[in-house]
C-alpha cells in the first residue's frame, strides 16, 4: 500500500533525521555544549554528536606538584567525547611551573623547576611527545638561554625550521628568580634562543596568547612592581619579518590585576582573561574581555563557578574549558552563545585525588 502524502513525508523525515551524518553536521554547528545536549535527543543524534565530539582536540595537562611535595611526570588528556581523562606517555623529567604548547601537532614542554632533593632547580631542558601513534617523550636540545620557569610558550607559525619554533616570554631565570622582560625565539632543533624585542614590563606567572591576526598579547603576571593588570601587544601581522621589526605596545589595562591566570581567544576573535590570584594571594573566579570601541575598556564576563589559579584552559568549538587549579579539582565550560558557565562531570585524571598546581597545559 502506497502511504498517503502526509505519511510519506513523515517517513522521509524520520529517515533523514535518523542519519548519523546529519546529526554530526548539526553537532558541528551547535558547538561543544550544544553537541552534548544533542546526545540526549535520540540514538542517532547521540552517535552523530559523539562522533563529531571525537574529532575535537583535547585539553592536555602535564607535570605539576602534589601537596606532599612530589614533582609529577604524568600526562593526561581530556577526551571531549567522553569527558574522561586518558593517561598519556609520561614526561622524561618530572617538573613544575613549565611552559607548554603544541608545535606542528606535537606537544612541547620547556623549562620549569625540577626536584634536586632539598631544593628545586630551574631547568633548561626541553622535551617533546611525537604525534605518531605509540610515541613517547624524547629530549630536545636544551635552551641556550639557560634555565627558565614561570614563562609562557607560544608556537610560531612557520615552515622553514627543521623542528619548529617557539616564542618564550617572560618568566624567571636562574639568576635570582626575578621576573623577566625577556622574549626569545627558540629553534627546537638546536635549542638556540634568539633575543626578540623585550616586554615593556617584567612578568612571570603571566598569560600570553596569539590572536587570529598573528599578533601576540601578554597580560597580567607578577612583576618587579607587583601584580599586573597591564596588557601589551607585539606585531602587526602573522608575517615573521613584520613581527621581528615590531615593538611592544601597551593596551588599556584589565579591570583586575591577576597572575597565575589563563588567557584564550574566543571564537569571535576576542581575548578573554580568566581567574588567577590577586595581589593579596586570593584565588579569583572573575573573567573579563576587552570591548572594542571608542574607549576600548574591559568588560566583565560571568565569573566561573569556582575560584581558580594555575589551572588548565582551552578555547575549543565555541566554548572555553577550564580544569583544576590550586585548591580545586573540578572542570567547567563557558558557553559563548549562552554566556554562562556550566560544571562538567569529568572523571579520573590528574585531579582525581587532590588538586595539582604548577601544571603545564596545551590543546592537542
Amino acid at each position: 500500500m502506497i502511504p498517503s502524502h502526509v505519511a510519506a513525508s513523515t517517513w522521509i523525515a524520520q529517515q533523514v533525521f535518523a542519519l548519523v551524518e546529519i546529526w554530526a553536521l548539526v553537532a558541528r554547528h551547535s558547538g561543544f555544549v550544544g553537541a552534548w545536549r544533542l546526545t540526549g535527543v535520540c540514538k542517532a543524534s547521540c552517535e552523530g554528536a559523539k562522533g563529531w565530539l571525537g574529532t575535537l582536540p583535547g585539553l592536555v595537562v602535564c607535570g605539576g606538584l602534589r601537596w606532599s611535595g612530589l614533582y609529577v611526570n604524568k600526562v593526561w588528556r581530556l577526551d571531549l567525547a567522553t569527558l574522561q581523562w586518558r593517561p598519556m606517555p609520561a614526561l622524561v623529567v618530572a617538573r613544575i611551573s613549565h611552559a607548554c604548547c603544541t608545535v606542528r601537532g606535537a606537544l612541547v614542554v620547556l623549562g620549569g623547576f625540577v626536584d634536586k632533593g632539598d631544593e628545586e632547580e630551574t631547568t633548561s631542558s626541553v622535551e617533546t611527545l611525537s604525534k605518531q601513534p605509540g610515541g613517547v617523550f624524547t629530549n630536545l636540545p636544551p635552551l641556550s638561554c639557560g634555565g627558565i620557569a614561570n614563562a609562557v610558550a607560544i608556537a610560531v607559525e612557520e615552515s622553514d625550521s627543521v623542528a619548529g619554533q617557539v616564542l618564550l616570554l617572560g618568566g624567571t631565570n636562574t639568576e635570582g628568580n626575578a621576573p623577566s622582560t625577556a622574549v626569545h625565539l627558540v629553534d627546537l632543533a638546536t635549542g638556540t634562543c634568539t633575543p626578540q624585542p623585550a616586554l615593556l614590563y617584567s612578568r612571570c606567572n603571566l598569560s600570553a596568547v596569539r590572536l587570529s591576526n598573528g599578533r601576540v598579547v601578554c597580560a597580567g603576571g607578577l612583576g618587579s612592581d607587583g601584580t599586573h593588570s597591564t596588557i601589551e601587544v607585539w606585531g602587526s601581522s602573522a608575517n615573521q619579518a613584520s613581527r621581528a621589526a615590531s615593538t611592544w605596545t601597551q593596551l588599556p589595562s584589565m579591570i583586575d590585576g591577576r597572575f597565575d591566570c589563563c588567557g584564550c581567544v574566543m571564537s569571535n576573535g576576542c581575548l578573554a582573561m580568566l581567574g588567577g590570584k590577586t595581589a593579596d594571594m586570593v584565588d579569583m573566579s572573575s573573567c573579563e574581555m576587552p570591548v572594542v570601541g571608542e574607549d576600548e575598556q574591559w568588560h566583565s564576563l560571568p565569573p566561573m563557578h569556582q575560584e581558580r589559579s594555575g589551572f588548565a584552559c582551552a578555547a575549543i568549538a565555541g566554548c572555553i574549558i577550564v580544569s583544576g587549579g590550586q585548591d580545586t579539582q573540578s572542570a567547567e565550560v563557558y558557553d559563548e552563545v549562552r554566556n554562562q558557565w556550566i560544571l562538567l562531570p569529568c572523571s579520573g585524571g590528574p585531579f582525581a585525588e587532590e588538586d595539582l598546581p604548577a601544571i603545564g597545559s596545551a590543546v592537542l
